[in-house]
């Protein structure tokens, strides 16, 4: 046999795409090509699979007079990374005619080192995932993928270790063990939280904004003067938040697979991001020449935390304009268009002025005219139109400092939440939506799903003339009073409901 094809895949975040590795091997001088589109460390795949090679038991493609070419289609396809190595090493072996194996139904993917070891490689669970769909019955991944790749049940996932173990394999002289299904419960466990809201003296106003905020899934800006427990609150907030459904899960653990973040065979509580505030708009946003998911991805399904939000540059903040609205970041180059998920919950701290005393008692604000006007100009009217809560987080007097815990702990919010989240979740089903939390209802959702009593209405529509709302902060107030509605198991939406609302638009923090 002079030809072969064996296949692997690709993944481009959570898109994956079937690799053929077309292998041809003709008369003539040696020469060892690959073609299709390949990046440099999968044209330095020759010398790896060939050192790989001879160092399993097998004559090198390097020693013999021929002239070999493995072709990697699509064409069209970018090629990325070491993960063709084991397809592109066994099928060079079978077109040589050295093995011989019934290749259909089977995606190799490994990357191989000089001795013959198979190591790991990202983005497995999107790859299993994709196959099982397409209907491969057999997927070979390094050991060290196992779980992660055995989380996809209906497809046989063999571990492998080395190219002599899985040519042994296929050719049935040592079988290599079919993983188990790997089974985890999202529903059990805790989220790894050091703060706990009964931690954090006072704040009864701003624990219950992101009390309201979790149940719904709204976006969240803290205000007040520096060290008022901003950031605690926002820590202890990601462990209120229930777990991911099984979905949402694999979706999750999808992306940190393919960063190469992933740390856990299955990322069960929705993860929590802290960019520091000199963080660039790619790595925020995603980008690059071929483009890659920044952090607004890499929190999909959780929270995307911005401390000290008006230092992120303006082009940075102004950017979430479209993923805190569409829940998906669509990035442009020149090679190339990606859409990237993005459905965060935005969590937003900030001081109410550069030094951080403006409008708040106590040390007295020293920023000049020009730089308190500048400031505030970081924060644009849609930006914050599309934050749903604001909180005033105020200094604690000094004796409420002492003591032991106070109010509630995260336990009770927790309950407080899956409670509202369940309710959410029927009201949802019942009306035909695959959605899951109130903020994620559009406008037509507001009139088939939610119904306001003639005083409500005209509250809410007083509230709005009065205070300028634009059309999407009106939307937004009703979401949000039907969550808080949610939370006290209220199946109307009252006046105080509304009035609760209102109360969480911005105040000191107007542009």
């Amino acid at each position: 046999m002079s030809f072969s094809k064996v296949y692997s895949a690709q993944n481009e975040l959570l898109k994956v795409t079937e690799i053929s590795v077309e292998t041809d091997i003709s008369r003539g001088l040696n020469a060892f090509a690959i073609v299709g589109l390949p990046d440099k460390a999968v044209e330095e795949a020759r010398d790896r699979v060939s050192a790989a090679i001879k160092n399993s038991g097998y004559d090198s493609p390097k020693s013999k007079n021929h002239k070999v070419v493995i072709s990697l289609a699509p064409a069209a396809e970018k090629k990325e990374g070491p993960s063709y190595d084991v397809a592109i090493a066994l099928s060079y072996l079978l077109a040589s005619e050295d093995i011989d194996f019934d290749p259909e139904g089977k995606i190799f993917l490994g990357e191989l080192s000089l001795d013959g070891k198979v190591r790991p490689i990202r983005g497995v669970l999107p790859i299993a995932k994709f196959i099982k769909e397409q209907g491969y019955q057999e997927l070979y991944v390094p050991v060290e993928n196992v779980r992660e790749a055995a989380l996809i049940d209906g497809i046989n996932i063999f571990g492998i270790s080395t190219l002599s173990e899985v040519v042994a394999h296929l050719l049935e002289t040592k079988r290599i063990e079919r993983a188990p299904l790997t089974v985890i419960d999202t529903r059990t466990g805790r989220p790894k939280v050091l703060t706990d809201f009964s931690d954090i003296k006072g704040q009864e106003r701003a624990k219950r904004g992101l009390l309201i905020a979790a149940a719904g899934g709204h976006n969240v800006a803290m205000y007040g003067p520096p060290g008022t427990g901003k950031t605690m609150l926002a820590k202890a907030f990601a462990g209120i938040l229930p777990p991911l459904s099984f979905d949402e899960a694999l979706e999750a653990t999808g992306i940190h697979s393919v960063a190469g973040l992933l740390h856990e065979t299955l990322i069960t509580h929705p993860p929590f991001r802290a960019p520091h505030h000199t963080s660039s708009y790619v790595s925020l946003v995603g980008g690059g020449a071929v483009p890659r998911p920044g952090e607004i991805t890499i929190a999909h399904s959780g929270v995307l935390f911005l401390d000290e939000f008006p230092e992120f540059d303006r082009r940075v903040i102004e950017s979430l304009r479209q993923p805190l609205e569409d829940k998906v970041i669509s990035v442009a180059r020149a090679k190339g268009t990606a859409i990237f998920p993005a459905n965060v919950l935005l969590i937003a701290a900030m001081n109410p002025c550069p030094c951080g005393h403006f409008g708040f008692k106590g040390k007295p604000c020293i920023c000049t005219p020009s730089a308190l006007t500048r400031y505030r100009r970081k924060m644009s009217g849609p930006i914050i139109d599309r934050i749903d809560i604001w909180l005033e987080v105020d200094r604690i007097p000094t004796s409420d400092l002492s003591g032991g815990v106070d109010g509630e702990g995260s336990e009770i919010f927790r309950r407080k939440v899956a409670r509202a989240r369940a309710l959410q979740d029927e009201r949802f089903k019942k009306g035909g939506k695959k959605i899951l939390r109130n903020a994620e209802m559009g406008a037509r959702d507001l009139v088939t799903l939610i119904k306001l009593d003639d005083s409500s209405r005209r509250t809410l529509d007083l509230a709005s003339e009065r205070l300028g709302f634009s059309p999407r902060v009106y939307h937004r107030m009703i979401k949000v009073a039907r969550t808080i509605a949610d939370l006290e198991e209220s199946e109307d939406i009252k006046n105080t409901h509304i009035l609760e609302a209102v109360e969480y638009r911005p105040k000191k923090f107007d542009v």
